[in-house]
């Protein structure tokens, strides 16, 4: 037997998602690190063995601008300018690629992490090494490091080294969860084979093997629905071994799910009750996707009350936004509803303490074994999620050997370098201000060419696309605009018009929290009188004027006798939302109870009512680009340019009163994070690459002593949203920099989420 020894700085064992972007992280803060996953390809669940589509904190376009960003993020962008039919062949070679191109990545594939060495007592044990067997190469690798990361999903290498996990549902008393069962059970989510349908074009008989199931004698016909034009990841409720032990029992599960598959196909071909003819059946899952096992304790376990009601924990390093998404131990073989879904009214955070061991001192994990109870991991498991998780894990790993510490020293001495750290990467985060002490910007004076200050749709000056593209909306529920406020908002105009005369109930909302976009709190309200006839405008006098800047819900009541008009695109930082219950899966029962599901956007999503809204506006002002925050919280934290016009270029400029030295320029383009990217598209977006993204731009420096400014990056067709730029050497101290933009992607503006210069 071949032996080999390999050091690290950081090993990451398990390659979905998680572990993916754990070690993506941690490589590019410098770290020389190891990933080890025991199967052929990357992605996990996501990849072409298991094909499960990848969810987040957008859960299929329910929650609004909650799209990932960081690591995450450019590989949902990537795959959606590679692979727009969501092939999951292709998905493959977007993850692979994520992490080959990192020079201080080491990937070792096929390699099955099967024991560990572990030292000390129960409550401060230590990983001194792990190691794994290859298959095809044959050989036995021990792996040594000063951190690692379980991000095996199972929890298999701490589990090995002795650190403390939970199986199964804790009971109501325990975190006062009102989901959780009376008294503890040993229950668990089960697992899913899935497979992919082919139409040939003639037709194709099928014959049911011995091991196919009958499906007519279990109540799956009567309790799911089977359609022949579904597929894949459509069929995520084939799911069984809740009631067994998901690694003891992975075996029979598989069968099982495998047997049940065949009588399905054995159902939709030779029933007669399905258009089937021409289908053939084209692949059959494998490998089965899990959903628990193992969820290590950490410092911090993230509990039911921390989701639905978003808990803002001082360490949160990552979100997520799924529904607490809770399914019968019994699986496809319950007689209800496949899952049972409760959404919290915006994304909820994850604390950095719920990724580290509690009992062993050099350990980080994220993904499916993150520190939660069995209905809080209910919402924070999908996959997205967990790669946002990894994202956060990996930097605090590098910060470990930087700073010669444990992670739980990096949370006791450490937390803000972790949290800025993580800001100037655009890791999904939420909350997270700018305090970076290294970004220049945040000492300059920020101007620009010009800014949207009025919102309106369409664009106040009437730039932004002739003829419009208006539909007609009957008022026959209400609807709601969203806007941001700042400093305030006195009026809405609104383009209507009326069968008869009447008036119009608008009402102004606050959302409650910074990150929420539901009308939460009642500010103001009116009633506008609308004569009978044709669109007209009318004003509404609503005033809101709040102690900082945030989002706000203006809603026009439901009335028959009005119509609105809608138009695309949206303004930056507006949404539409519309006032009725949507759920697109039969086989899920949703709470109604939650403001999030009674007020959707995917009815109207991408449209806007035709509104102006007055005074003049600062939440696209260029200093906005400097704040952090990254994404839509309490307002949509980017600069907007006015309208572009053909020929004229638009700037976002830095000044400072003294000279400065700087390394590098960092741009953060907005890629309009309300738009779900699912890899398998589940909601199909057209658009190939993002409209709002900046296309052509350069990056400028004034140094000091010259009135000449100088290129450092000239980018064309760009199509990504965090953009790198470092300063050439001998650039000397610099008084000014600025991004000049030439075109957009489709947007009408110019659109910088931050603009940093790191010294």
């Amino acid at each position: 037997m071949r032996t080999q020894t390999v050091e690290a700085d950081v090993v990451v064992v398990g390659g979905g998602l998680a572990g993916v972007s754990a070690a993506v992280a941690a490589a590019r803060l410098g770290r020389q690190v190891v990933l080890v996953n025991n199967r052929p390809v990357l992605g996990g669940n996501s990849s072409s063995e298991v094909r499960v589509w990848v969810c987040g904190a957008t859960a299929h376009g329910n929650q609004r601008w909650a799209r990932e960003t960081g690591i995450v993020g450019e590989m949902y962008v990537e795959n959606q300018y590679r692979n727009p039919e969501g092939n999951p062949v292709y998905w493959d070679d977007v993850v692979l690629d994520t992490v080959r191109r990192e020079e201080n990545l080491r990937l070792f594939l096929n390699t099955d992490v099967r024991e560990v060495v572990a030292t000390g007592p129960d409550d401060a044990r230590r990983i001194e090494s792990v190691t794994g067997w290859t298959m095809g190469s044959e050989i036995l690798t021990t792996f040594t490091a000063p951190v690692f990361l379980d991000c095996t999903g199972d929890g298999l290498v701490g589990h090995l080294a002795g650190a403390r996990y939970r199986l199964g549902k804790e009971s109501q008393a325990e975190f006062g969860e009102e989901w959780a069962p009376p008294e503890p059970v040993r229950e668990f989510l089960g697992s899913t084979l899935l497979f992919y349908t082919k139409d040939l074009g003639h037709p194709v008989k099928y014959v049911a093997p011995e091991t196919a199931i009958d499906i007519t004698t279990t109540p799956i016909p009567m309790n799911r629905v089977i359609r022949s034009g579904d597929s894949g990841a459509h069929y995520w409720w084939i799911e069984w071994g809740g009631e067994l032990d998901i690694v003891d029992d992975n075996e029979r599960i598989r069968d099982e799910l495998r047997g049940v598959i065949l009588g399905i196909w054995d159902h939709i071909k030779n029933s007669g009750r399905f258009d089937a003819e021409n289908l053939t059946l084209e692949w059959i899952g494998n490998v089965p996707g899990k959903r628990e096992y193992r969820r290590f304790v950490g410092d911090y376990t993230l509990h039911q009350g921390d989701v639905v009601g978003q808990t803002s924990f001082p360490d949160g390093v990552a979100f997520g936004g799924w529904s607490i998404d809770l399914h019968p131990a019994q699986g496809m073989y319950a007689e209800g509803a496949g899952a049972v879904q409760r959404f919290s009214d915006g994304v909820f955070e994850i604390p950095y303490r719920s990724l580290y061991s509690v009992n062993v001192e050099n350990m980080l994990f994220a993904g499916r074994d993150v520190s939660a109870t069995h209905i809080a991991f209910g919402a924070a498991r999908v996959m997205a999620t967990c790669g946002a998780m990894g994202q956060a894990a990996g930097t605090a790993a590098a910060l470990c050997v930087t700073h010669g510490t444990t992670p739980r020293g990096v949370y006791t001495d450490h937390l803000d370098e972790l949290r800025q750290t993580l800001l100037r990467w655009d890791a999904p985060a939420v909350g997270i201000a700018n305090a970076d002490p290294h970004d220049l910007a945040r000492s300059a004076r920020v101007t620009a060419s010009s800014t949207t200050t009025r919102l309106a749709a369409p664009a106040a000056d009437g730039s932004d696309g002739d003829p419009y593209d208006f539909d007609v909306v009957d008022l026959d529920v209400d609807l709601g605009i969203v806007l941001p406020v700042d400093p305030r908002l006195d009026t809405v105009e609104l383009l209507v018009s009326a069968r008869r005369d009447t008036t119009l109930g608008v009402e102004v909302w606050s959302t409650g929290k910074p990150q929420n976009v539901v009308p939460a709190h009642l500010e103001a309200k009116t009633d506008v009188a609308v004569a009978a006839g044709d669109e007209r405008w009318v004003t509404a006098h609503v005033p809101f004027a709040p102690d900082a800047p945030q989002n706000a819900v203006v809603v026009l009541r439901a009335n028959p006798d009005v119509a609105v008009r809608t138009t695309r695109p949206l303004p930056p930082g507006v949404l539409t939302l519309t006032h009725r219950v949507d759920n697109d899966d039969q086989n899920v029962q949703i709470s109604s109870d939650e403001l999030l599901v009674q007020w959707p956007t995917k009815p109207l999503r991408g449209r806007s009512v035709v509104f102006r809204a007055g005074p003049d506006t600062r939440a696209l002002a260029p200093e906005r680009a400097t704040s952090g925050f990254h994404r839509n919280h309490g307002g949509p934290n980017l600069w907007a340019s006015s309208p572009m016009v053909p020929g004229r270029e638009e700037w976002l400029r830095l000044d400072w009163d003294s000279p400065v030295t700087g390394r590098e320029v960092r741009v953060v383009f907005d890629d309009d994070l309300d738009v779900e990217l699912n890899t398998l598209h589940h909601h199909r977006t057209p658009d190939e690459i993002m409209p709002t993204l900046v296309k052509d731009y350069r990056v400028e420096v004034l140094p000091e002593g010259t009135g000449a400014w100088v290129t450092v990056a000239d980018e064309t067709d760009n199509r990504w949203r965090l953009r790198v730029h470092p300063l050439p050497d001998g650039v000397g101290p610099l008084r000014a920099a600025r991004l000049v933009v030439g075109s957009t992607n489709g947007a009408a503006q110019a659109r910088v989420v931050a603009l940093r210069v790191q010294e």
